[in-house]
């Protein structure tokens, strides 16, 4: 999906500026609400319980002057331009109750019409709070370390590279690496997560997050309007802008509405004036007709239900980076998952030291030989060696055997640590760790093998979870790895994952995305947003894992969990199905509440307060109330 490539480079001032006039607003319109309230009860006491109706029809008056100024006012401008909105509905229902001497109706339906509108406006500003929200996090002045002094200035005007000062109890400002200092920091406002993590030299931060303790001296890495927390504020955005396949169609559906409904509302006056009954009356059930049909809680909907979901899901941290995906997850058949990195930890351990050959120093010979080495196996290995306080040898005479293994002196005699390619060997034991799904290290002295050292990548505690929810959803699991056929099958197994393809490069992924979509239809994918990312953009919804501090994966992903939280995922699911069963609750209750409304109109039960009040205050109000049920999803 296309993105306002523009919006990386805006700043959130405007968006600030913005909010405080939306504030101002909802305190001018509450006044009116006010004010035309109690002039409404003022002229309704007139009319009903004095002999002054004259005055009480100029009361009614300046109820419609107060409330019903802007209704009228784009009432008559969607006239001129060829359209009939809700406000000309309003405008002509309010017009000809007071022709026919209904002023206390015609000012009610102005009255009540406004307060809806108020309701729309303040639950579609939820989405502009909740963003309000996310930018009050990061602070507008940083604390400068320049020269030996201490400068509070505006963040706009610190650079990359400039030290920062943040003390105990102080949120993070900008972007950042410590340099100096630790301390605990809680990171819920980025990643969601309850518990604060340990921050120390070289450590990454980011704006927003709060020093719980210590006092830290950081190194800023990105602009104010760079910053992880600001990009996260810009696509929310955006994502609230865009509208969902059932959005799109309701409001398509609302062009052809409106003017069908003044249609029928037309015939409703002619057909029984025709037929000789009082125009009078029909006029009156032809008003109500036309305020009934308004459809303003149809509209809002499937929008207030969707930005409640978005917004739910921030706080979390899962970024959701448009309403359409909102939508689409709840109708995945198939889950495909990267291995590595996803559904384990992508990181190393030791699982089996055997020595062989009466040997006893397998592990420090091997963590020696390893200790020379940065691969991601030699790490694992001299991590087990420190643990089990395994002293390191002095080598002489190293030697990397580039895809095979190491080569060393240790007491003047010649040791190998590698993989079988560099040394040959049959042993039952290396079969049954292989098939275990294991790698195999072997360390030979000379030509004779002294012990075998099995790996495994851990798989994460939430793996067993999560793939456990998703057999209960009936959602099939698949997942892709460039591992070998034996670690795949192992894996699998272990997880109970229904499908796995093994020995994938990452263009071969992307070509098994496309044949499981045309296998199960609706295809869902969660990687890491770097090697995946040709997969992640063929499936349906892709989603990156540990996307805090990546600006790869949430450039990919569809949606991006912003740790690494498997459990994101079911969570995930769980908003999208709450969220489109709320959705078809309110389009539900629209349509069957304002056609009941319809059909009682005829026989001249509903009023038109009473059309207003129920049918579109009333029923707006009950739309965005269970909108807000959404956020309690967890």
């Amino acid at each position: 999906m296309q993105r306002n490539k523009s919006c990386s480079a805006c700043t959130t001032a405007p968006f600030k500026e913005s909010i405080k006039e939306t504030s101002f607003w909802r305190q001018k319109e509450i006044l009116k609400i006010f004010s035309a309230g109690v002039v409404l009860l003022a002229g309704l006491y007139l009319e009903f319980l004095t002999e002054y109706r004259f005055f009480a029809q100029i009361l009614f008056i300046i109820v419609v002057l107060i409330a019903g100024y802007e209704i009228i006012k784009n009432g008559i401008l969607s006239l001129l331009k060829g359209r009939f909105n809700i406000n000309f509905l309003i405008t002509l229902a309010a017009t000809g109750a007071f022709l026919i001497g209904h002023g206390e109706e015609g000012a009610a339906v102005i009255f009540l019409f406004f307060i809806a509108e108020f309701l729309e406006e303040y639950a579609a500003g939820r989405a502009r709070r909740s963003i309000a929200a996310l930018l009050e996090m990061a602070p507008e002045t940083a604390t400068l370390k320049k020269n030996g002094k201490e400068l509070v200035i505006p963040v706009e005007e610190i650079n990359i590279g400039d030290i920062i000062i943040v003390k105990p109890g102080d949120r993070i400002p900008l972007d950042g690496v410590v340099v100096e200092g630790r301390s605990y920091v809680n990171q819920a406002p980025i990643t969601g997560e309850s518990i604060p993590v340990l921050k120390e030299e070289n450590s990454d931060v980011f704006a927003g997050t709060i020093n719980e303790e210590g006092y830290l001296e950081i190194k800023v890495t990105k602009k104010s309007d760079e910053t992880m927390l600001s990009k996260i504020t810009k696509l929310v955005m955006e994502a609230q802008a865009q509208k969902s396949k059932t959005e799109a169609f309701i409001d398509r559906f609302a062009r052809y509405y409106t003017p069908a409904v003044i249609f029928l509302a037309a015939l409703t006056v002619a057909i029984p004036t025709f037929a000789g009954y009082s125009f009078e009356v029909w006029l009156y059930r032809g008003l109500v007709l036309l305020v009934i049909s308004c459809p303003c809680a149809l509209a809002i909907s499937t929008p207030v239900s969707m930005v409640s979901a978005i917004t739910s899901a921030s706080r979390h941290g899962v970024l959701i980076k448009g309403r359409i995906y909102v939508e689409e997850i709840r109708n995945v058949k198939a889950l495909v998952f990267d291995k590595t990195g996803t559904l384990t930890e992508g990181k190393l351990e030791v699982t089996d030291v055997i020595a062989l050959n009466g040997n006893t120093e397998v592990l420090e010979i091997a963590a020696s030989l390893e200790s020379k080495s940065k691969h991601p196996i030699a790490q694992a290995i001299v991590r087990k060696a420190e643990e089990n306080k395994v002293r390191i040898k002095n080598i002489s005479q190293f030697e990397s055997i580039a895809g095979k293994g190491l080569r060393g002196e240790i007491n003047g005699s010649v040791f190998y640590v590698g993989n079988r390619e560099l040394i040959r060997d049959g042993s039952p034991v290396v079969e049954k760790l292989e098939r275990e799904g294991k790698t195999v290290i072997l360390v030979a002295k000379e030509n004779q093998v002294i012990g075998v050292i099995a790996l495994r990548d851990k798989i994460r505690k939430e793996s067993f979870e999560l793939i456990r929810k998703l057999k209960k959803r009936n959602i099939r699991t698949i997942m892709l790895t460039g591992d070998n056929h034996r670690v795949a099958e192992a894996i699998a197994k272990e997880l109970g994952i229904d499908e796995f393809y093994a020995n994938l490069l990452p263009e071969d992924k992307s070509e098994k995305i496309e044949m499981l979509l045309e296998k199960y239809g609706h295809v869902a994918m969660v990687g890491d947003g770097v090697n995946d990312a040709p997969a992640l953009a063929k499936a349906h919804v892709g989603i990156a894992m540990g996307a805090i501090g990546s600006d790869v994966a949430i450039e990919t992903a569809d949606i991006a969990l912003m740790q690494d939280d498997l459990s994101k995922v079911d969570y995930l699911i769980a908003l999208s199905n709450k969220t489109m069963s709320v959705v078809n609750q309110n389009v539900l209750a629209s349509i069957l509440i304002k056609g009941s409304f319809a059909i009682l109109t005829f026989p001249g039960i509903v009023t038109l307060w009473l059309a207003v009040a129920v049918g579109d205050m009333g029923l707006s109000l009950a739309v965005i109330l269970n909108a807000l049920r959404i956020g309690r999803v967890n």
